[in-house]
């Protein structure tokens, strides 16, 4: 969400004939239907991109399909994608297909944007950037039973990957003239892995005199987010803690159902609803749209379409915040074709 600045990668973008061919992964839950609305409004918008359409959910799930997604996303370097379902009752040695799949494309960093629209019911109004480390921590997947009975899961946190985050971090803090960076941790109690993810983030908070850096307790975080978030700006923090956070966030700013998330690598983008809930138990036409276009947005700014983004941005803030068109758990009664359809109609009035 929003029109900020990453640090400057180059990515290798599949470019044919004037039209990027992009990597879209549906997957699971309400995101085939989501999916299919980020089509209409490209379409409506004439936005110039091909999806490459690859089939990976809970039941085309197998090592060839995994393998095939992959393929495609390292083919066209960027991708939109949903979330795969992952059940507590698969097997011990069943990994998160979403969290493989980061560490196979070496997506180390997610990057969340939580900022409020007027109008839209919120509890806070917030402007905060979540940056969390996407590959190590608690989600380096790695448990075992070492006897029945007692089961061990082991925590990887290192110096390369935490100074990678933190430079990330700190830089994107320059580039859009953010003020301040909070590293989030439990170093008081992991004083080894949290305690070096700190110290790193603190012998980089040098490099940037012009940026104020503060660290603070997980905990103490969520807390602090609830009543008082007007002090956060950028936060930086691992793994678990920052999905955590990001889940707050955006309880607090009108839900998860609005904001997108991205995932960066040295070589490949990945882009998606920011809590990468799959909405499971909703029914067709009930769940928010807005994530999944936000994510499609933050897509283009990517592939530096800019203004095919201002455009399809301009129409979701006109129906949200002037002809609010509002689903269900915005505290409205629109479907979710009520909104595309609204978004649509602003796309064609403003040609």
């Amino acid at each position: 969400m929003g029109t900020e600045a990453s640090p400057k990668w180059e990515f290798p973008y599949a470019l044919y004939g004037g039209r990027h061919t992009v990597s879209l992964l549906s997957m699971d839950g309400i995101g085939p239907e989501m999916t299919s609305y980020v089509q209409e409004v490209f379409e409506a918008a004439k936005v110039p991109i091909e999806f490459e359409e690859v089939a990976l959910n809970k039941n085309f799930n197998s090592d060839v399909d995994f393998e095939r997604a992959l393929l495609s996303i390292r083919r066209n370097g960027i991708a939109l994608k949903g979330s795969l379902e992952s059940e507590y009752a698969s097997p011990f040695y069943s990994k998160s297909r979403n969290a493989v799949m980061r560490v196979e494309l070496d997506l180390f960093v997610n990057l969340f944007h939580c900022k409020t629209y007027p109008g839209v019911p919120a509890k806070h109004d917030l402007d905060i950037v979540v940056i969390r480390q996407n590959t190590e921590g608690e989600y380096a997947m790695i448990e075992h039973e070492t006897v029945p009975g007692v089961v061990e899961c082991i925590k990887v946190i290192t110096k390369e990957a935490s100074e990678k985050l933190g430079r990330f971090a700190f830089e994107f803090a320059v580039n859009n003239n953010r003020k301040k960076v909070t590293c989030v941790h439990k170093a008081n109690i992991q004083k080894q892995t949290d305690g070096l993810f700190m110290d790193t983030m603190k012998s980089l908070s040098k490099d940037y005199p012009s940026i104020a850096y503060h660290d603070m307790i997980v905990d103490n975080t969520c807390m602090q987010l609830v009543s008082n978030p007007g002090q956060f700006d950028v936060m930086v923090t691992p793994n678990l803690y920052g999905l955590c956070v990001q889940n707050v966030v955006s309880g607090l700013a009108g839900g998860p159902g609005l904001y997108s998330g991205k995932n960066f690598g040295d070589k490949y983008a990945v882009f998606e609803p920011g809590t990468r809930n799959t909405g499971t138990q909703l029914r067709p036409n009930v769940g928010n749209p807005i994530a999944m276009l936000n994510a499609s947005i933050d897509m283009l700014r990517h592939l530096r379409l800019h203004s095919y983004a201002q455009v399809i941005d301009d129409a979701i803030r006109r129906t949200l915040c002037v002809d609010k068109i509002h689903t269900q758990d915005l505290g409205g009664t629109a479907s979710s074709m009520d909104v595309v359809q609204n978004i649509i109609l602003n796309i064609r009035r403003s040609s």
